[in-house]
């Protein structure tokens, strides 16, 4: 008897144990699981990071190959503006030159005349030094309108020379410069002006738009023609509706 509840009682300490075991060893696959399952939500995320990064990196890489082959394009254009620029100065500078030496042999072809005249010489030579006299009259004149050509050219090349060196700063037109309206367009805000190159309106000038003496707004050139510009309206300064009529002069006025 004694025998039987010996037994019994190791069977229900086996089977308790045993309970225990398996409520122990539940709990760390359950615990385990859980680590599993978080090393691999781990796992997954730093994968989606790692490829997030990866991707923006090339996103990267790309932008700066584009701005590296800006800048490239950018320095270039500059270096053709400063040297077409630098040539422009030195044929403005030759070319005042030989005005100097055309007005020079001009004045002593008169004096010649003058002294062809009172020394009573026939009239065959007097004509022919009147004709010398025209000749050189002539291509002075043609060498003076070269020359204001040829100023308008540099004005132009220094405008944009400007762009690359302060494209902030802003761009001086004649202080007597005055025009007008003559297409208006609201919707897509730009107009028409009846001043261009020979006025000498600029690129990316800006222009004072007043009527009746009262400011409505200011405008900026983007493309000039040799009597005619369009300009557009400056978001910000549109204080009313711009219209056909209305004045405009230059916002900065040059001093000279």
């Amino acid at each position: 008897m004694l025998i039987r509840i010996s037994l019994i009682v190791a069977i229900i300490a086996g089977l308790a144990v045993g309970t225990i075991n398996f409520l122990y060893v539940k709990k760390n696959i359950t615990t385990l699981r859980t680590d599993l399952k978080q090393q691999t939500d781990r796992g997954d995320t730093a994968e989606r990071n790692l490829a997030s990064t990866k991707k923006e990196l090339d996103k990267t890489v790309v932008d700066l190959k584009q701005t590296k082959d800006t800048l490239e394009t950018t320095v270039a254009e500059r270096d053709k503006a400063v040297a077409l620029a630098d040539e422009k100065v030195k044929a403005a500078a030759k070319l005042t030159d030989d005005i100097t030496k055309m007005q020079a042999d001009l004045s002593d072809a008169r004096s010649k005349l003058a002294a062809y005249e009172a020394s009573g010489l026939s009239s065959a030579q007097a004509a022919n030094a009147a004709k010398q006299i025209k000749q050189l009259e002539d291509t002075l004149a043609g060498a003076k309108a070269e020359n204001v050509l040829l100023g308008k050219t540099i004005k132009r090349l220094e405008n944009e020379l400007a762009i690359y060196k302060d494209p902030n700063k802003p761009i001086s037109l004649p202080a007597n410069l005055a025009g007008k309206v003559l297409i208006s367009d609201p919707k897509w805000d730009f107009v028409v002006l009846n001043v261009g190159e020979d006025q000498g309106v600029l690129e990316r000038g800006e222009l004072l738009v007043s009527r009746n003496g009262k400011l409505v707004g200011k405008v900026k050139i983007t493309s000039v023609q040799k009597d005619r510009s369009i300009a557009n309206v400056i978001p910000g300064w549109k204080i009313g509706e711009v219209l056909e009529g209305d004045q405009v002069i230059p916002a900065y006025p040059s001093a000279s």
